[in-house]
């Protein structure tokens, strides 16, 4: 129980985070043309979040059905 707690707090946090990564990447853009790592500095949460949203996606398939079968 305390994983799906700890990975949905962590998708939570990394999505405040790649939207923090995306903004500043257009603010960058904005007056000239940003370093390489500004470019692909979203991409690591993204990934990340990538991987938490599938675990919580499939979670409730993976789970077996609970309760009567009546």
């Amino acid at each position: 129980m305390k994983l799906n707690v700890f990975i949905r707090q962590s998708h939570r946090w990394l999505s405040i985070v790649f939207t923090a990564t995306v903004i500043a990447n257009f603010a960058t853009m904005a007056f000239a043309q940003p370093p390489d790592w500004v470019v692909y500095a979203p991409l690591p949460p993204l990934f990340l979040m990538l991987v938490t949203g599938l675990y919580m996606f499939v979670l409730p398939y993976a789970g077996g059905r609970r309760g009567n079968s009546a």
